[in-house]
Protein backbone atom coordinates (compact mmCIF):
# COMPACT_ATOMS: atom_id res chain seq x y z
CA UNK A 1 0.00 0.00 0.00
CA UNK A 2 1.69 3.29 -1.28
CA UNK A 3 2.71 5.87 0.94
CA UNK A 4 1.62 9.58 1.33
CA UNK A 5 1.19 11.56 -2.30
CA UNK A 6 0.86 15.49 -2.11
CA UNK A 7 -2.83 14.96 -3.68
CA UNK A 8 -5.36 17.88 -3.04
CA UNK A 9 -8.58 16.73 -1.31
CA UNK A 10 -10.57 15.05 -3.68
CA UNK A 11 -13.96 14.35 -4.11
CA UNK A 12 -14.95 10.80 -4.39
CA UNK A 13 -17.35 9.93 -7.79
CA UNK A 14 -20.89 10.86 -6.32
CA UNK A 15 -19.55 12.80 -3.40
CA UNK A 16 -19.97 16.27 -3.35
CA UNK A 17 -17.14 18.77 -3.59
CA UNK A 18 -16.64 21.36 -0.61
CA UNK A 19 -14.45 23.65 -3.24
CA UNK A 20 -16.45 26.75 -5.24
CA UNK A 21 -15.70 26.63 -8.75
CA UNK A 22 -13.84 29.47 -10.00
CA UNK A 23 -15.45 31.78 -12.01
CA UNK A 24 -13.87 33.06 -15.55
CA UNK A 25 -14.02 36.52 -16.33
CA UNK A 26 -15.06 37.33 -20.24
CA UNK A 27 -12.61 38.55 -22.43
CA UNK A 28 -13.07 42.39 -23.66
CA UNK A 29 -16.06 42.37 -25.83
CA UNK A 30 -17.33 38.95 -25.03
CA UNK A 31 -21.08 38.61 -24.48
CA UNK A 32 -21.81 38.66 -20.80
CA UNK A 33 -25.32 36.99 -20.97
CA UNK A 34 -24.39 33.55 -22.04
CA UNK A 35 -25.93 33.68 -25.07
CA UNK A 36 -24.00 32.45 -27.66
CA UNK A 37 -23.05 35.83 -30.42
CA UNK A 38 -22.66 34.88 -34.00
CA UNK A 39 -19.57 35.80 -35.45
CA UNK A 40 -20.34 38.38 -38.30
CA UNK A 41 -16.63 39.47 -38.93
CA UNK A 42 -16.34 37.87 -42.23
CA UNK A 43 -19.86 37.83 -43.25
CA UNK A 44 -20.53 38.99 -47.23
CA UNK A 45 -16.98 37.94 -48.07
CA UNK A 46 -16.12 34.99 -50.21
CA UNK A 47 -14.58 33.17 -47.64
CA UNK A 48 -17.93 32.94 -45.38
CA UNK A 49 -19.91 31.77 -48.33
CA UNK A 50 -20.74 28.17 -49.35
CA UNK A 51 -18.73 27.16 -52.57
CA UNK A 52 -20.93 26.94 -55.51
CA UNK A 53 -21.80 23.19 -55.78
CA UNK A 54 -21.38 22.29 -52.58
CA UNK A 55 -23.52 21.05 -49.66
CA UNK A 56 -24.96 23.58 -47.40
CA UNK A 57 -23.51 23.22 -43.52
CA UNK A 58 -26.39 21.00 -42.04
CA UNK A 59 -27.56 23.14 -38.44
CA UNK A 60 -27.42 21.35 -35.15
CA UNK A 61 -31.39 20.00 -34.79
CA UNK A 62 -32.55 20.79 -31.39
CA UNK A 63 -31.64 18.04 -28.59
CA UNK A 64 -28.58 17.60 -30.60
CA UNK A 65 -25.33 18.95 -29.63
CA UNK A 66 -24.37 22.41 -31.06
CA UNK A 67 -25.93 25.70 -30.95
CA UNK A 68 -29.54 25.91 -29.18
CA UNK A 69 -31.77 26.19 -31.91
CA UNK A 70 -33.56 29.11 -30.24
CA UNK A 71 -29.91 30.75 -29.86
CA UNK A 72 -30.27 30.41 -25.70
CA UNK A 73 -29.65 28.07 -23.51
CA UNK A 74 -33.43 26.91 -21.91
CA UNK A 75 -33.72 28.11 -18.33
CA UNK A 76 -34.05 24.94 -15.98
CA UNK A 77 -37.37 23.55 -14.64
CA UNK A 78 -38.46 24.81 -11.40
CA UNK A 79 -37.68 22.53 -8.88
CA UNK A 80 -40.81 21.49 -6.93
CA UNK A 81 -41.08 23.10 -3.35
CA UNK A 82 -42.66 21.92 0.00
CA UNK A 83 -45.48 24.55 -0.60
CA UNK A 84 -46.42 22.23 -3.63
CA UNK A 85 -46.54 18.98 -1.69
CA UNK A 86 -48.37 20.77 0.81
CA UNK A 87 -50.76 21.75 -1.18
CA UNK A 88 -51.11 18.66 -3.26
CA UNK A 89 -51.28 16.61 -0.14
CA UNK A 90 -53.77 18.85 1.82
CA UNK A 91 -51.78 19.53 4.64
CA UNK A 92 -49.51 22.73 5.95
CA UNK A 93 -46.11 23.60 5.11
CA UNK A 94 -45.37 22.88 8.53
CA UNK A 95 -46.30 19.46 7.99
CA UNK A 96 -44.54 18.39 5.69
CA UNK A 97 -41.21 19.58 7.20
CA UNK A 98 -42.05 17.44 10.18
CA UNK A 99 -42.25 14.31 7.94
CA UNK A 100 -38.99 15.17 6.58
CA UNK A 101 -37.31 16.58 8.86
CA UNK A 102 -35.88 13.17 10.44
CA UNK A 103 -36.39 14.14 13.93
CA UNK A 104 -38.53 13.19 17.18
CA UNK A 105 -41.16 15.57 16.26
CA UNK A 106 -41.78 14.44 13.12
CA UNK A 107 -43.26 11.39 14.76
CA UNK A 108 -46.42 12.93 15.98
CA UNK A 109 -47.74 12.71 12.37
CA UNK A 110 -49.83 10.16 12.19
CA UNK A 111 -48.66 7.09 9.62
CA UNK A 112 -51.39 7.88 7.23
CA UNK A 113 -50.90 11.94 6.83
CA UNK A 114 -46.91 10.93 6.37
CA UNK A 115 -47.68 8.41 4.35
CA UNK A 116 -49.79 11.08 2.05
CA UNK A 117 -46.89 13.84 1.99
CA UNK A 118 -44.53 11.20 0.93
CA UNK A 119 -46.78 10.05 -1.82
CA UNK A 120 -47.32 13.51 -2.61
CA UNK A 121 -43.56 14.45 -2.78
CA UNK A 122 -42.72 11.01 -4.82
CA UNK A 123 -45.49 12.09 -7.87
CA UNK A 124 -43.84 15.74 -7.93
CA UNK A 125 -40.04 14.62 -7.76
CA UNK A 126 -39.85 16.62 -4.60
CA UNK A 127 -36.51 16.22 -2.42
CA UNK A 128 -35.91 18.27 0.68
CA UNK A 129 -33.18 20.48 1.14
CA UNK A 130 -30.57 19.18 2.69
CA UNK A 131 -28.99 22.25 3.60
CA UNK A 132 -31.99 23.33 6.01
CA UNK A 133 -32.78 20.10 7.24
CA UNK A 134 -28.88 19.75 8.39
CA UNK A 135 -28.55 23.20 9.89
CA UNK A 136 -31.63 21.93 11.89
CA UNK A 137 -29.85 18.58 12.36
CA UNK A 138 -26.67 19.91 13.71
CA UNK A 139 -24.92 17.84 10.57
CA UNK A 140 -23.16 18.10 6.97
CA UNK A 141 -24.12 14.99 5.86
CA UNK A 142 -20.76 14.17 4.49
CA UNK A 143 -17.26 11.87 6.22
CA UNK A 144 -13.81 12.25 5.39
CA UNK A 145 -12.15 9.41 4.14
CA UNK A 146 -8.65 10.21 4.44
CA UNK A 147 -5.68 7.58 2.50
CA UNK A 148 -2.20 8.25 2.24
CA UNK A 149 -2.18 8.16 -1.58
CA UNK A 150 -5.67 8.45 -4.10
CA UNK A 151 -3.64 6.63 -6.89
CA UNK A 152 -2.82 3.46 -4.45
CA UNK A 153 -5.29 0.50 -6.14
CA UNK A 154 -5.61 -1.14 -2.87
CA UNK A 155 -7.65 2.21 -1.56
CA UNK A 156 -9.80 2.16 -4.47
CA UNK A 157 -10.82 -1.47 -3.33
CA UNK A 158 -11.43 0.66 0.12
CA UNK A 159 -13.28 3.21 -0.98
CA UNK A 160 -15.76 1.10 -3.03
CA UNK A 161 -16.55 -1.04 1.08
CA UNK A 162 -17.19 2.81 2.20
CA UNK A 163 -19.58 4.20 -0.59
CA UNK A 164 -21.65 0.84 -0.32
CA UNK A 165 -22.45 1.41 3.47
CA UNK A 166 -22.30 5.24 3.47
CA UNK A 167 -24.91 5.02 1.17
CA UNK A 168 -26.93 2.63 4.04
CA UNK A 169 -26.68 5.56 5.98
CA UNK A 170 -27.77 8.74 3.76
CA UNK A 171 -23.89 9.78 4.05
CA UNK A 172 -21.64 11.08 1.45
CA UNK A 173 -17.67 10.28 1.07
CA UNK A 174 -14.87 13.04 0.63
CA UNK A 175 -11.22 11.64 0.01
CA UNK A 176 -7.93 13.46 1.11
CA UNK A 177 -4.86 12.19 0.04
CA UNK A 178 -1.75 13.68 1.23
CA UNK A 179 -2.85 14.79 4.27
CA UNK A 180 -0.65 15.63 7.63
CA UNK A 181 -1.82 15.76 11.63
CA UNK A 182 -2.27 19.75 10.86
CA UNK A 183 -4.98 18.86 8.03
CA UNK A 184 -6.76 16.64 9.93
CA UNK A 185 -6.89 18.66 12.81
CA UNK A 186 -8.61 21.45 10.71
CA UNK A 187 -11.36 19.10 9.15
CA UNK A 188 -11.78 17.78 12.68
CA UNK A 189 -12.51 21.71 13.92
CA UNK A 190 -14.82 22.46 11.16
CA UNK A 191 -18.36 21.91 10.45
CA UNK A 192 -17.23 20.64 6.93
CA UNK A 193 -17.18 16.78 7.91
CA UNK A 194 -19.45 14.71 10.62
CA UNK A 195 -16.48 12.26 10.79
CA UNK A 196 -13.65 10.94 9.54
CA UNK A 197 -12.00 7.71 8.64
CA UNK A 198 -8.20 7.63 8.63
CA UNK A 199 -6.81 4.95 6.82
CA UNK A 200 -3.41 3.24 7.06
CA UNK A 201 -1.12 6.66 8.40
CA UNK A 202 2.08 6.96 8.09
CA UNK A 203 3.30 7.98 11.77
CA UNK A 204 4.22 11.68 10.90
CA UNK A 205 0.28 12.15 9.36
CA UNK A 206 -0.98 11.53 13.21
CA UNK A 207 -1.35 13.86 15.75
CA UNK A 208 -3.91 15.07 18.38
CA UNK A 209 -7.41 15.33 17.62
CA UNK A 210 -10.47 17.18 19.37
CA UNK A 211 -12.10 14.73 21.78
CA UNK A 212 -15.11 15.36 20.79
CA UNK A 213 -14.53 14.55 16.79
CA UNK A 214 -16.15 11.42 15.88
CA UNK A 215 -13.08 9.21 13.88
CA UNK A 216 -12.02 5.56 13.27
CA UNK A 217 -8.92 4.45 12.25
CA UNK A 218 -8.27 2.15 9.22
CA UNK A 219 -5.84 -0.47 9.19
CA UNK A 220 -3.99 1.58 11.78
CA UNK A 221 -2.34 1.12 15.12
CA UNK A 222 -4.60 -0.60 18.11
CA UNK A 223 -2.60 2.11 20.11
CA UNK A 224 -2.69 5.12 18.58
CA UNK A 225 -6.04 6.42 19.96
CA UNK A 226 -7.51 4.20 22.61
CA UNK A 227 -10.38 6.07 23.00
CA UNK A 228 -11.27 5.79 18.93
CA UNK A 229 -12.32 2.66 17.01
CA UNK A 230 -9.42 0.61 15.06
CA UNK A 231 -10.55 -2.10 12.52
CA UNK A 232 -7.75 -4.17 11.98
CA UNK A 233 -6.24 -6.32 9.03
CA UNK A 234 -4.74 -9.80 10.21
CA UNK A 235 -1.53 -8.72 7.39
CA UNK A 236 0.69 -10.81 9.86
CA UNK A 237 -1.34 -14.04 9.31
CA UNK A 238 -1.44 -13.47 5.67
CA UNK A 239 2.85 -12.58 5.49
CA UNK A 240 2.88 -15.62 7.11
CA UNK A 241 1.04 -17.71 4.86
CA UNK A 242 3.33 -16.32 1.58
CA UNK A 243 6.52 -17.45 3.83
CA UNK A 244 5.00 -20.89 4.44
CA UNK A 245 3.65 -21.14 0.98
CA UNK A 246 7.25 -20.56 -0.03
CA UNK A 247 9.16 -22.66 1.83
CA UNK A 248 6.58 -25.77 1.63
CA UNK A 249 7.64 -25.35 -2.20
CA UNK A 250 11.06 -26.19 -1.12
CA UNK A 251 12.75 -22.64 -1.36
CA UNK A 252 15.23 -22.18 1.46
CA UNK A 253 16.39 -18.53 -0.02
CA UNK A 254 13.71 -16.24 -0.14
CA UNK A 255 14.07 -12.19 -1.44
CA UNK A 256 12.40 -9.94 0.03
CA UNK A 257 10.75 -6.16 -1.55
CA UNK A 258 9.86 -4.19 1.79
CA UNK A 259 8.63 -1.09 2.35
CA UNK A 260 10.46 2.04 3.73
CA UNK A 261 7.78 3.55 4.81
CA UNK A 262 6.56 3.64 8.61
CA UNK A 263 3.03 3.42 8.99
CA UNK A 264 2.01 0.74 11.34
CA UNK A 265 1.02 -2.05 8.66
CA UNK A 266 4.68 -1.96 6.91
CA UNK A 267 5.77 -2.51 10.62
CA UNK A 268 3.50 -5.35 11.46
CA UNK A 269 3.95 -7.07 7.56
CA UNK A 270 8.25 -7.21 8.34
CA UNK A 271 7.80 -8.50 12.10
CA UNK A 272 6.07 -11.41 10.47
CA UNK A 273 8.11 -11.67 8.00
CA UNK A 274 10.96 -12.40 10.19
CA UNK A 275 9.70 -14.38 12.50
CA UNK A 276 8.34 -16.80 9.79
CA UNK A 277 11.79 -17.19 8.02
CA UNK A 278 13.23 -17.61 11.21
CA UNK A 279 11.04 -20.07 12.25
CA UNK A 280 11.44 -21.86 9.26
CA UNK A 281 15.04 -21.77 9.00
CA UNK A 282 15.66 -19.45 5.85
CA UNK A 283 17.98 -17.07 4.39
CA UNK A 284 16.74 -14.02 3.32
CA UNK A 285 18.40 -11.00 0.47
CA UNK A 286 15.96 -8.00 1.43
CA UNK A 287 15.98 -4.54 -0.02
CA UNK A 288 13.77 -1.52 1.03
CA UNK A 289 11.50 0.14 -1.89
CA UNK A 290 9.95 3.50 -1.60
CA UNK A 291 6.10 2.65 -2.54
CA UNK A 292 5.30 6.07 -3.20
CA UNK A 293 7.19 6.37 -5.94
CA UNK A 294 5.36 3.21 -7.63
CA UNK A 295 6.59 0.58 -10.50
CA UNK A 296 9.43 2.35 -11.39
CA UNK A 297 10.90 2.57 -7.98
CA UNK A 298 10.23 -1.14 -7.55
CA UNK A 299 11.62 -1.87 -11.07
CA UNK A 300 15.11 -0.38 -10.40
CA UNK A 301 15.10 -2.43 -6.42
CA UNK A 302 14.12 -5.30 -8.34
CA UNK A 303 17.08 -5.54 -10.72
CA UNK A 304 19.71 -5.07 -8.23
CA UNK A 305 17.98 -7.96 -6.24
CA UNK A 306 17.76 -10.41 -9.27
CA UNK A 307 21.40 -9.18 -10.65
CA UNK A 308 22.99 -10.18 -6.99
CA UNK A 309 25.43 -12.87 -7.36
CA UNK A 310 23.48 -15.33 -4.89
CA UNK A 311 20.32 -14.33 -6.15
CA UNK A 312 17.20 -15.93 -4.48
CA UNK A 313 14.59 -18.07 -6.45
CA UNK A 314 11.63 -16.55 -4.79
CA UNK A 315 10.20 -13.27 -3.62
CA UNK A 316 7.75 -11.99 -2.23
CA UNK A 317 6.93 -7.94 -2.23
CA UNK A 318 4.84 -5.77 0.32
CA UNK A 319 2.62 -4.79 -2.38
CA UNK A 320 1.55 -5.42 -5.99
CA UNK A 321 2.74 -3.10 -7.48
CA UNK A 322 6.21 -3.75 -6.52
CA UNK A 323 5.48 -7.79 -8.03
CA UNK A 324 4.87 -6.12 -10.83
CA UNK A 325 8.19 -4.25 -10.98
CA UNK A 326 9.68 -7.74 -10.74
CA UNK A 327 7.84 -9.44 -13.53
CA UNK A 328 9.37 -6.41 -15.85
CA UNK A 329 13.09 -6.52 -14.22
CA UNK A 330 12.68 -10.24 -15.12
CA UNK A 331 12.11 -10.20 -18.27
CA UNK A 332 14.72 -7.68 -19.00
CA UNK A 333 17.21 -10.25 -17.22
CA UNK A 334 15.87 -13.51 -19.25
CA UNK A 335 14.37 -14.75 -16.12
CA UNK A 336 10.56 -16.40 -16.49
CA UNK A 337 7.66 -16.30 -13.78
CA UNK A 338 7.53 -19.01 -11.91
CA UNK A 339 10.81 -21.11 -13.75
CA UNK A 340 13.18 -19.13 -12.78
CA UNK A 341 11.97 -16.88 -10.21
CA UNK A 342 8.69 -17.57 -8.12
CA UNK A 343 6.85 -14.06 -6.89
CA UNK A 344 4.22 -13.61 -4.23
CA UNK A 345 2.37 -9.99 -3.55
CA UNK A 346 -0.13 -8.15 -0.97
CA UNK A 347 -3.20 -7.00 -1.42
CA UNK A 348 -4.90 -8.48 -4.65
CA UNK A 349 -5.72 -5.58 -6.53
CA UNK A 350 -7.29 -6.10 -9.86
CA UNK A 351 -3.91 -5.91 -11.73
CA UNK A 352 -2.69 -8.90 -9.79
CA UNK A 353 -5.03 -11.48 -11.29
CA UNK A 354 -4.23 -9.71 -15.03
CA UNK A 355 -0.39 -10.47 -14.69
CA UNK A 356 1.31 -13.26 -16.76
CA UNK A 357 1.21 -15.34 -15.32
CA UNK A 358 -1.19 -14.62 -12.88
CA UNK A 359 0.08 -13.00 -9.55
CA UNK A 360 0.40 -15.00 -6.11
CA UNK A 361 -0.69 -12.91 -3.39
CA UNK A 362 -2.23 -12.18 -0.06
CA UNK A 363 -5.61 -10.74 0.10
CA UNK A 364 -6.53 -8.13 1.74
CA UNK A 365 -10.00 -7.55 2.08
CA UNK A 366 -10.50 -3.23 1.23
CA UNK A 367 -14.30 -3.55 0.55
CA UNK A 368 -14.87 -5.03 3.94
CA UNK A 369 -12.61 -2.74 5.88
CA UNK A 370 -14.05 0.42 4.12
CA UNK A 371 -17.80 -1.00 5.07
CA UNK A 372 -16.84 -2.06 8.57
CA UNK A 373 -15.36 1.96 9.04
CA UNK A 374 -18.54 3.54 8.23
CA UNK A 375 -20.68 1.17 10.33
CA UNK A 376 -18.29 2.19 12.82
CA UNK A 377 -18.05 5.55 12.63
CA UNK A 378 -22.38 5.90 11.60
CA UNK A 379 -22.65 4.00 15.17
CA UNK A 380 -20.68 7.11 16.93
CA UNK A 381 -22.46 9.41 15.01
CA UNK A 382 -25.50 8.32 16.63
CA UNK A 383 -24.09 8.46 19.81
CA UNK A 384 -24.19 4.53 19.87
CA UNK A 385 -20.97 2.24 21.55
CA UNK A 386 -18.70 0.45 18.99
CA UNK A 387 -18.01 -3.00 20.06
CA UNK A 388 -14.61 -3.94 19.30
CA UNK A 389 -14.36 -5.41 15.64
CA UNK A 390 -11.56 -8.23 15.52
CA UNK A 391 -8.88 -8.15 12.55
CA UNK A 392 -10.54 -8.66 9.37
CA UNK A 393 -8.85 -12.37 7.98
CA UNK A 394 -7.10 -12.06 4.97
CA UNK A 395 -6.05 -15.36 2.40
CA UNK A 396 -3.23 -16.23 0.48
CA UNK A 397 -4.99 -16.37 -3.11
CA UNK A 398 -3.04 -19.13 -5.46
CA UNK A 399 -2.80 -18.45 -8.71
CA UNK A 400 0.54 -19.17 -11.22
CA UNK A 401 3.37 -17.07 -10.02
CA UNK A 402 5.04 -20.04 -7.29
CA UNK A 403 6.64 -23.51 -8.63
CA UNK A 404 9.16 -25.57 -6.95
CA UNK A 405 12.22 -24.51 -6.07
Amino acid sequence: MPAPDPTADTPSSGAPSSETPSSETPSSGAPRSGVPREDTSNAGSASAQTPAGAAPRPSAAPGEPGEPASGTWPAPVRRPTGRDVARLAGVSQATVSLVFSGSEAGRRVSDATRERVREAARSLGYRPQAAGRQLRLGRSGMILLAVPNILGPFFGRVLEGVHEEAGKHGLAVVVSSGWGSATLAEAATTSRFDGLLICSPDDSQLGELPADTPAVFLDADPGTDRARPTIELDVAGGMRAAVEHLAALGHRRIGRLRSTHSAYTFRVRQAAFEQAAEALGLDVVEFGVSLNEGQPAAHSVAHRLLEHPDRPRAVICDDDVVASGVYQAAVELGLRVPADLSVVGIDNVPVAALLAPPLTTVDLPGEELGRAGVAALADLLRGEPVAPVPPLATSLVLRSSTAAA
